[in-house]
């Protein structure tokens, strides 16, 4: 098995070179590439050298965010109207996990259309991939829900429980749901007000790792398999696509570039506080530090 941890723009150029000498599997870091050409090459190569290539959505396998699924799956709130979550530090590094969470609550639905918006003032970049300051999109699903994300647009901390990891809000016909990586809260009209859960479970990565290899060996799936990391990496880009185009991007998405990257490129995303840093630079250590700000 083949771990890929590196930073953004060598999770694809790493992926391909070790699907290349055809190990048993290659466990890729999330966001799975920096736009859906990288996406699609890797998937195609690990097809090509029968490889199993999966991207490291952990949460999946958290006990509060399956608990919450459990729950939005049988019915405890209806039918799934809408959803909103709350981000930061760009769209493909903690917001990955958040869209990615939209399309697993509700059985990995599909997504119709996207329409976002983003706004850059600064040359901010994160483990060396360019992100905007702040952004905001709408995502249509497949089985009727709309989400809502919001990227350094709002609070995330809970007014009585605090922060405690990512999660969201599940709107209902029949009830609210709100979850994050240790709480999980339910109203509905059979809970008779709020229903508290603080739920403790295996640790996400240790699960993770065991499907892993329950998948090698033809036990199970991988939840975490690459198409669903493919399809978190198609909404960013469609938000990015949408920002850039000024309108509703139906999918599948056509644009197999980094939207983002041409808006910079062409000069749309005018900077107005030069100077290029990177929120993540507290990582690098020795030779590598470029004097950024963190």
């Amino acid at each position: 098995i083949v771990s890929n941890c590196t930073w953004h723009p060598l999770h694809a150029p790493l992926t391909i070179a070790a699907c290349a000498r055809k190990p048993k599997a290659v466990l890729c870091e999330k966001p799975m590439a920096t736009c859906l050409r990288e996406c699609d090459e890797m998937i195609m190569v690990a097809k090509r050298s029968d490889v199993k290539l999966a991207i490291a959505h952990q949460r999946r396998f958290n006990a509060a965010w399956n608990e919450a699924r459990e729950l939005i799956m049988s019915g405890a709130i209806g039918q799934p109207l809408h959803v909103i979550a709350k981000g930061g530090q760009g769209l493909l590094n903690d917001c990955s996990h958040y869209l990615d969470m939209m399309r697993y609550m509700m059985g990995n639905a599909q997504v119709e259309w996207v329409m976002g918006n983003l706004e850059r003032k600064t040359e901010r970049y994160e483990r060396d991939t360019p992100i905007e300051d702040r952004s905001a999109g709408i995502i249509q699903f497949d089985n009727g829900a709309q989400g809502l994300l919001l990227q350094e647009l709002g609070q995330r901390y809970h007014p009585d429980h605090g922060y405690h990891g990512q999660g969201g809000v599940f709107h209902g016909s029949d009830g609210l749901l709100e979850f994050d990586e240790r709480h999980v809260r339910l109203l509905s009209g059979k809970s008779g007000g709020w229903e508290e859960r603080e739920i403790e479970g295996e640790d996400a990565s240790i699960g993770q790792a065991r499907e892993l290899v329950d998948w090698i060996e033809a036990k199970s799936e991988h939840r975490g398999r690459a198409e669903n990391g493919r399809a978190a990496i198609e909404i960013i880009m469609a938000i990015y696509e949408s920002a850039r185009r000024h309108e509703v991007v139906k999918m599948p998405l056509m644009t197999k570039d980094s939207p983002i990257a041409l808006m910079i490129e062409e000069g749309a995303l005018p900077v107005e506080r030069p100077g290029r840093y990177d929120i993540r630079a507290f990582l690098l250590r020795g030779e590598s530090m470029r004097g950024e700000e963190t």
